[in-house]
C-alpha cells in the first residue's frame, strides 16, 4: 500500500487490471497487449500531475476483464465498503478494463452504499501508446473522487461522468467508448473543471444482503440472444444446466422469436424466472398491455443478468 501526502483527505485507488494497466512491445499497438501488466503504483507514478495527492493503491485482481469474475465481484465490494467507512477516506477510485466495466459499475451500484464518491475508470489503449488515454482519465477520476458533494457509483472517462446505471460501452476500439443511453451524462470535465448537468445517482446498496453469500452460491443467470432462426436450444440447456433466471436480449422493442418464446414459457413452468431486454444498448424495453414475459424496461442485458441475479438472491 502506498501513500502519498496531501491536506484534501485520501482517495483510495483499486486496481483490477484491465487495458489501463496493458503492455505492448510496440508503441504503436493499441490491441496485441498483456492487460493488468501494471500495478496501481505504477499507474499513478506515470501521472506526474498526481505526485502530492494522499493516495493508498491497493490490488485487488490482476484481471482482463472480459475474465471478471463473482469471486472478483465480491472481494471488490468488500474492499469498496471498507475503505468508504474510514472517516479519513475522500473516494474510491477503480482501474478497471473496459470490456465488463459497465457490469461491475452496475453491480456495485446495486450492492454498495457509497454515500462517498466510487469512481470507476479505464483506457481504451495499453500503458504503452504512443497516445494512451488511461493517464487523464486517471487523473479525472481521482479529481472527481474529491470533488465535493461526489457520492454514488459513477464512471469517470474520457472526460465525461457516467451513472453506473446509465454507462454501457457502444464502441469496440475508439477511445470513446462509452455512452450513457438516453439519460445523458451526469457531468464532463473542461480544462480541469467539472460542468455537472444532473444530480449524482441517489440511493444504491439496495441488494447488498447478496454480498452474504459465498459467490459460488449466487443464483445462476444466464443471457440468451433473439435473433433471426433462433432455436430453443440454448435456453433449454441453460435450463438443463440449473439456471434459475434466463434474460432474453430480444430484438428491437425487446421482441423474442416465437421459438424462444415457447421455450420461455417451458422454462417458467419449472419455475426458471425469464425476463426480456432490448439488444439494442439505446432505448431499452418500452412496455405495453398484454405483455409476453416481465421487462427489464431500460436496463441491457447485461445489467438486467445482474438485476435478476440479486432479484432472485
Amino acid at each position: 500500500m502506498t501513500r502519498m501526502p496531501s491536506d484534501s483527505g485520501t482517495v483510495v485507488v483499486l486496481g483490477t487490471g484491465g487495458t489501463i494497466a496493458g503492455t505492448a512491445a510496440s508503441s504503436t499497438s493499441h490491441v496485441g497487449y498483456q492487460a493488468g501488466a501494471l500495478s496501481a503504483d505504477e499507474l499513478l507514478a506515470a501521472v506526474p500531475a498526481l505526485q502530492g495527492q494522499q493516495l493508498e493503491t491497493e490490488m485487488v485482481a490482476r484481471l482482463d476483464s472480459c475474465d471478471m469474475d463473482h469471486a472478483t465481484w465480491a472481494l471488490l465490494a468488500q474492499r469498496v465498503a471498507a475503505h468508504l467507512a474510514r472517516p479519513e477516506v475522500r473516494g474510491v477510485v477503480i482501474t478497471h478494463g473496459t470490456d465488463t466495466l459497465e457490469e461491475t459499475a452496475y453491480f456495485l451500484h446495486r450492492t454498495v452504499v457509497a454515500a462517498k464518491p466510487v469512481v470507476l475508470t479505464a483506457a481504451m489503449r495499453p500503458a504503452t501508446a504512443l497516445s494512451a488515454d488511461g493517464p487523464q482519465n486517471l487523473f479525472d477520476a481521482i479529481a472527481l473522487a474529491r470533488e465535493a458533494g461526489t457520492s454514488g457509483v459513477l464512471v469517470g472517462f474520457g472526460g465525461r461522468v457516467f451513472g453506473a446505471a446509465d454507462v454501457r460501452k457502444v464502441h469496440g476500439y475508439r477511445v470513446d467508448a462509452f455512452d450513457p443511453g438516453d439519460a445523458g451524462a451526469l457531468a464532463q470535465f473542461e480544462d480541469g473543471r467539472l460542468r455537472r448537468f444532473r444530480n449524482w445517482p441517489e440511493g444504491g446498496g439496495d441488494a447488498a444482503s447478496l454480498l452474504a453469500l459465498p459467490p459460488a452460491d449466487w443464483p445462476h443467470v444466464e443471457i440468451v440472444f433473439s435473433h433471426a432462426g433462433t432455436s430453443a436450444a440454448l435456453l433449454d440447456a441453460a435450463v438443463r444446466e440449473g439456471a434459475r433466471g434466463i434474460v432474453i436480449a430480444g430484438t428491437g422493442n425487446g421482441t423474442v422469436h416465437a421459438n424462444l418464446l415457447a421455450a420461455a414459457h417451458r422454462a417458467g413452468q419449472q419455475g426458471v424466472r425469464v425476463w426480456r431486454s432490448s439488444r439494442c444498448l439505446l432505448g431499452g424495453v418500452v412496455t405495453g398491455a398484454d405483455e409476453p414475459l416481465p421487462s427489464a424496461g431500460a436496463l441491457t442485458p447485461m445489467q438486467a443478468r445482474i438485476a435478476l441475479m440479486l432479484h432472485l438472491a
